[in-house]
Order: C-alpha cells, then sequence, then structure tokens
C-alpha cells in the first residue's frame, strides 16, 4: 500500500514547481488553500465534483486579485496542480462548463435539475451529489455552490435572507449539513472583504512611497539645476 504525502511533502513540491518568491500577503493565500487541497485529496470520501471545481478556481482567482506580475497567478495555480496531482485542465475546463451551463437559469431550474433528466452538467452535478450516499462535503464546494447561485441570482450577494434561505434549501436537496454551509459562506465572504482591505492599504502605502520618490527627485532635479 502507498504511503501518504504529508503536507509538508506537498508544500516542498510545490515550491519546486513555482521557484520565484511569492508576496507574503499571498503566500498565506496559496498555502492555505494548498493544504485545504491536500487534506482533501488524502480523504479516501472525498469525490471530484465540478462544483467543487467551480469553489476552488473561484478561492483562487478572488483571493489572488491584484497580484503582480498578473501572469504569475497562472503559473502558481498550475504549479498548485502538480504539487497537488490534479487535473488542472480538468478543472479549468469545468468550472467554464458549469458557468456556461447557468445561463439564462433560474434558482427554481436548479431545483428541478434534481428531478429532471436535464443532461447539462450543473444538472448531473446536483443529481450526482443528491444520490450519493456519503458525499464528502467540503468548504470549497460551498464557495463552489454560493458562486452558482450569486451568479444566477446576483441579489445573494447583498441580500442576507434569502441567501440563507437558498443555501438551506439546497443543503436540504442536497444532503448537505446546512449550518456548516451557511458559515463557511459567510467565512468566504469575510475572508474576502479582508483581503480587499489589505489591498487598499497596501495599494495605499504604494501610492505613499511613489509621490515620496518622484518628490524626492524633483529636489534632487531641482538642486541639481540649482548648482
Amino acid at each position: 500500500m502507498d504511503q501518504l504525502r504529508t503536507v509538508s511533502e506537498t508544500k516542498r513540491e510545490f515550491y519546486t514547481y513555482y521557484t520565484r518568491p511569492i508576496n507574503s500577503v499571498y503566500r498565506r493565500a496559496v498555502e492555505e488553500l494548498m493544504v485545504e487541497m491536500h487534506l482533501l485529496s488524502v480523504n479516501v470520501e472525498f469525490r471530484y465534483s465540478p462544483i467543487f471545481a467551480i469553489g476552488l478556481a473561484t478561492s483562487y482567482q478572488r483571493f489572488m486579485q491584484g497580484y503582480q506580475p498578473e501572469q504569475q497567478r497562472l503559473a502558481i495555480f498550475e504549479a498548485l496542480g502538480k504539487a497537488l496531482k490534479i487535473d488542472y485542465n480538468r478543472y479549468q475546463q469545468d468550472s467554464k462548463d458549469i458557468l456556461e451551463s447557468i445561463e439564462g437559469k433560474s434558482l427554481e431550474d436548479l431545483f428541478n435539475c434534481l428531478n429532471s433528466d436535464n443532461s447539462d452538467i450543473i444538472c448531473q452535478s446536483l443529481r450526482d451529489i443528491a444520490r450519493q450516499d456519503r458525499f464528502k462535503y467540503s468548504r470549497l464546494f460551498a464557495v463552489g455552490l454560493y458562486t452558482i447561485l450569486s451568479q444566477i441570482e446576483p441579489d445573494l450577494s447583498k441580500n442576507t435572507e434569502r441567501r440563507e434561505e437558498y443555501l438551506k434549501k439546497f443543503a436540504q436537496e442536497l444532503k448537505l449539513p446546512q449550518d456548516k454551509l451557511v458559515k463557511d459562506v459567510d467565512s468566504y465572504r469575510s475572508n474576502l472583504e479582508k483581503m480587499e482591505q489589505i489591498l487598499l492599504v497596501l495599494e495605499d502605502a504604494a501610492e505613499a512611497e511613489r509621490k515620496k520618490r518622484e518628490k524626492k527627485e524633483q529636489l534632487a532635479s531641482s538642486s541639481s539645476t540649482d548648482s
């Protein structure tokens, strides 16, 4: 029997694929996501779902927003995929297909998927989960489900009562832990807000430093002209 890899081994492998330094603010987000994915990958009850895929892709994109240089965001995600032994292309394609499949749908259409023979990816994914005896729920699945619901009805991001209502309705239909689902979505939203605040502070600091540098250069130029 193969010995399961440790978190440390996964981290070490990631940094062999991605050798550039990562800004400390973003490094924490990357490593937390890596640990979460690692623990799921070694859990015997975990089963891949396209809804989970969109949760992973969305979490990564939102928490890495603003990362510079911008092209390195993809390189970091690819390195994560290699270190975690996941099919990066499948995750990307399924995320894209899910978002395309919900265009024009209502939240009620999603509920109807559970009792239909609709063959599109979102309906198949929901039915597959509902039929599993022991579906392994995860925070990233919660993010994926919330992303889908808020894409269909954007007001859910602002209306707490309605958001919780639909999350609990889907939790009941899919046999998910209702309170945990709501809590995980709230935590995700809260962490995004904190990340956005941190980025604003960093932007302000960078702007202040730029102005300070320009002023210094102007003074130096003025002194040179006077002499």
